[in-house]
């Protein structure tokens, strides 16, 4: 069995650090590396948190892709830099498995065309635990039946975008099986602004942001004299994991960018 050399992108975060315990302890997977934006030149094994772990970091990715000569990057970090290594990567020849949300349209439509043109396969996952992935599909499914729908997602107050990429893409794929409406009253009216939450396609999305909080999603469907709710908790960042792996082994055999973890599962 092929060894897959991996860099991780943004190792002191939450997630970051559960993806570098799983690779360590995946017997195929062997981490080269780390990219940072601090601690240039020292050893992962000189942060608190990660004794053991003899691999170099480096902040500028340039050097990191040069050096490391690994197969895939992990990145988990922020819309900005993860779009940043994710376009830098392709145009390496490395892997990107993308657990960062945020980006653009016309971001991932460039990365598209670039993962295209130069054969590399890519995969941007909004959200990696399986479980949420069959909420999505679950949410498109029923979308067909219960075309009156509103999305809640609710995560930890670190997180930097609203809506949450998840919500964004269960909304893109909802939109796929329902017909387009307006919901609410025709002239209903905000007494305080961006009560309604955000518009899409006139489904209405709702961010709540709250310490203790990892990642959580509801879908609620309306209709009469019924309601149907479909959610997803993660209680911690471990559930994320399984699709990580996943998404790294699944890389290896694709030539093109893959949005949504929902397309690489049987």
């Amino acid at each position: 069995m092929k060894t897959v050399k991996i860099i991780v992108a943004g190792p002191r975060g939450r997630m970051g650090k559960e993806a570098v315990k799983m690779i360590q302890e995946t017997e195929e997977f062997e981490l080269v590396s780390v990219l940072d934006h601090k601690n240039d030149g020292k050893l992962l094994s000189e942060i608190p948190g990660f004794s053991n772990i003899n691999v170099p970091i480096y902040t500028n990715i340039e050097e990191c892709l040069q050096k490391s000569h690994a197969d895939v990057l992990v990145d988990l970090t922020t819309p900005e830099t993860g779009y940043l290594h994710t376009k830098t990567a392709i145009l390496n020849g490395v892997r990107p498995v993308v657990g960062t949300t945020g980006f653009t349209k016309e971001q991932l439509e460039e990365l598209s065309d670039l993962a295209e043109e130069k054969q590399i396969g890519c995969i941007i996952a909004p959200n990696f635990a399986i479980g949420a992935v069959l909420m999505m599909k679950f949410s498109q499914m029923a979308a067909k039946f219960f075309p009156d729908v509103e999305i809640i997602e609710l995560h930890h107050d670190q997180k930097l975008d609203a809506p949450s990429g998840t919500a964004v893409k269960t909304a893109q794929m909802i939109s796929e099986s329902r017909e387009k409406k307006e919901q609410g009253h025709p002239n209903e009216k905000e007494t305080l602004n961006g009560a309604r939450g955000a518009n899409m396609d006139g489904m209405h999305i709702h961010s709540v942001r709250l310490p203790g909080l990892i990642a959580h999603q509801q879908v609620l469907f309306g209709a009469d004299g019924q309601s149907l709710t479909i959610r997803h908790d993660s209680y911690n960042r471990a559930s994320f994991m399984s699709g990580v792996k996943v998404s790294i082994n699944t890389v290896l055999n694709i030539a093109t960018l893959v949005y949504g973890l929902e397309n690489i599962l049987d």
